[in-house]
């Protein structure tokens, strides 16, 4: 299921706008190049921003997102057609064979079900072709991030063209390690209208990660810093052995 931010039209909408700083994503197109990679799979593609920086460089991309109003919006960008979307979770992907698997974001973290988990660890393996790599980020629990998703850190106002002023901020609902839940509340200043997006993240320990990794056949090949966050996350490069 897709949190409201991502599956709700409106919200889809205006995702990119209200995260426009994706600087984090340089990091992950050096890695494709360090690997030489000329077929990616893009888990949990969202709006497509990642997708789309790869494709220019002449790279096949598959994108994968479970949430249909993000691919509205992903297919809707110039340059969309080099992409292949799917509107689905990783059970929903073709036969593939790829160089590189990716989840950017929150998007490991987002998969919160145990099964869920390792049935898209299952997948991403079985779409790689041998030698071929999974990468993918996820917050070091130590350093307790959700500390800080609160609305006096977190409140912006933000003025879209074509849809006017939009405040939004977050909130904790409940931290359970390793899950932690928060709210996204966003106020159209144009109607005045209210949406709410709730979602769960798990915090996995790094230990806890290179066991699921292993136990699903990839060799863990490195666990590097995370240049836009340093120190506060692991970014996983696992692979699919030859």
């Amino acid at each position: 299921m897709a949190d409201e931010c991502f599956g709700q039209p409106r919200l889809a909408a205006i995702y990119d706008a209200l995260d426009c700083d994706r600087s984090d994503l340089d990091a992950y197109v050096r890695m494709a190049e360090e690997f030489e990679a000329r077929r990616v799979l893009d888990i949990g593609c969202g709006t497509g921003v990642f997708a789309l920086l790869l494709a220019p460089r002449g790279i096949e991309v598959v994108g994968v997102d479970p949430a249909g109003a993000s691919i509205d919006v992903a297919r809707s960008k110039p340059g969309s057609e080099r992409v292949r979307w799917i509107c689905g979770d990783s059970a929903a992907l073709p036969p593939l064979r790829v160089d590189l698997a990716t989840m950017t974001g929150n998007v490991a973290q987002a998969i919160a079900d145990p099964r869920m988990w390792q049935s898209t660890l299952r997948r991403a393996y079985e779409a790689l072709r041998p030698g071929g790599r999974l990468v993918f980020e996820t917050r070091d629990p130590a350093r307790r991030a959700w500390e800080e998703w609160n609305r006096e850190e977190s409140y912006r106002v933000t003025g879209i063209p074509g849809v006017g002023v939009v405040e939004s901020w977050v909130q904790v609902i409940e931290v359970s390690l390793p899950l932690v839940t928060f709210r996204w509340t966003y106020v159209f200043a144009a109607d005045g209208q209210v949406l709410t997006s709730d979602s769960t993240l798990r915090f996995r320990e790094r230990q806890e990660v290179e066991a699921e990794l292993v136990a699903q056949g990839y060799v863990v090949e490195d666990v590097r810093d995370a240049p836009d966050r340093p120190g506060r996350e692991f970014v996983f490069v696992a692979r699919r052995p030859w």
